[in-house]
């Protein structure tokens, strides 16, 4: 879990369309890592926003964009957190596999690095 960042991170959680950061990490992002109520996607302060609650062709949209994002922002470094895996009910092998072209500048969760390296 990850409850705070170093100068150069940035927490990558999962939204919903309208940015309505209520609850699980959305609301973790706009309570702590300046995440912008009403911003569904993209740099928010401290903190990255992936729309996971539109399905998944929405999902793997928004990942190949955030993974562009980061792959020009080398100087950063993004934590991401099991995006789809909650609310939007998703499993780590829905997801995982969209990270597959991630930058040594993205660090994944635990599960998603499983799913991609075949560990059960």
């Amino acid at each position: 879990m990850i409850t705070s960042l170093g100068p150069d991170e940035i927490f990558v959680f999962g939204s919903n369309a309208s940015g309505a950061h209520g609850g699980g990490a959305a609301r973790f992002a706009a309570d702590n890592f300046g995440a912008v109520w009403g911003q569904a996607e993209g740099l928010q302060g401290r903190s990255y926003g992936i729309d996971t609650m539109s399905g998944l062709p929405t999902i793997a949209k928004q990942v190949a964009t955030f993974l562009e994002f980061a792959a020009q922002h080398p100087e950063l470094r993004f934590l991401v957190t099991e995006i789809g895996c909650g609310i939007a009910g998703y499993t780590p092998d829905q997801i995982a596999p969209y990270f597959a072209d991630a930058t040594q500048n993205v660090v994944l969760p635990d599960a998603f690095v499983s799913v991609l390296e075949g560990r059960p």
